[in-house]
């Protein structure tokens, strides 16, 4: 695979970092994004990889276009940008305060709007590029309704995605849009979420095996070689997402007598 230059945000730990140290293995250059300098310094100095780091508030709009800059500084060009900054609660929909919904939708939501809307005229330009938005399961199959403004943040991921990549395939069709939809991952999403349940790659929890951050940036990182539209992580869970949507009904009764 040729070297490219991948932007990431969420780069501090987490499915970020573990994809920072899957791209600098195989010889990308890569800027990485998050609040937290000294944790993306670590990230980097695990790499031998050429990196630049940014220390970027995805939720503010001059950040991200700082960080378009930086990077086309730095090396010249963007090639791909990872949309991956997340934040949880733990809350149902009658529990959701007014201060949890706003930090959910600005980080989850809002951040991926920025970042699309920051980089695509870069891709424009070039007539070539690529975003990956890094969604959930839970954006498709409300299984775990304490995750109810994280759920239907990451949904609005979905549906932006799929728009702006029906926007661009007909004039710019070598500016590919992806989105992740990762299960459930062992990372630190889930202590500053307050997951009741415990989480460890390998474990299952009701049907679904817990994931690694490797793995799922495995996956993440084989759609730079062959892009495609959309990507359930594991493949198995596309087909728990389409038992939804045949019979919502059937299958919310069913879920609700676990």
């Amino acid at each position: 695979m040729d070297s490219k230059v991948v932007v990431v945000t969420g780069a501090s730990s987490g499915i970020g970092a573990a994809l920072v140290r899957n791209l600098g293995a195989k010889g990308h250059k890569l800027v990485l994004a998050a609040r937290r300098d000294e944790l993306l310094k670590d990230v980097a100095h695990e790499t031998e990889a050429e990196t630049l780091t940014v220390v970027t508030d995805v939720t503010r709009r001059k950040d991200v276009e700082h960080l378009r800059d930086a990077a086309v500084e730095k090396f010249g060009h963007v090639d791909v940008w990872v949309n991956n900054a997340g934040r949880g609660t733990n809350q149902t929909v009658m529990q959701v305060t007014d201060e949890e919904f706003q930090a959910v939708i600005d980080v989850v939501l809002k951040s991926v709007l920025y970042g699309m809307q920051t980089i695509v005229p870069h891709f424009q330009e070039r007539g070539k590029g690529q975003i990956v938005n890094v969604s959930s399961t839970l954006g498709r199959v409300p299984f775990v309704t304490y995750r109810s403004i994280y759920s239907a943040a990451k949904s609005a991921v979905n549906i932006l995605t799929a728009n702006l990549r029906m926007d661009l395939m007909a004039k710019y069709p070598g500016i590919h849009i992806c989105l992740v939809l990762p299960g459930i991952v062992d990372t630190d999403f889930h202590t500053v979420a307050k997951t009741p349940t415990r989480i460890k790659a390998g474990e299952r929890v009701g049907n679904a095996v817990v994931l690694s951050a490797s793995e799922v940036a495995e996956h993440i990182a084989s759609l730079l070689e062959k892009p495609v539209p959309e990507m359930y992580i594991p493949a198995g869970a596309a087909e728990f997402a389409k038992q939804y949507y045949q019979d919502v009904g059937a299958f919310e009764a069913h879920m609700a007598q676990r």
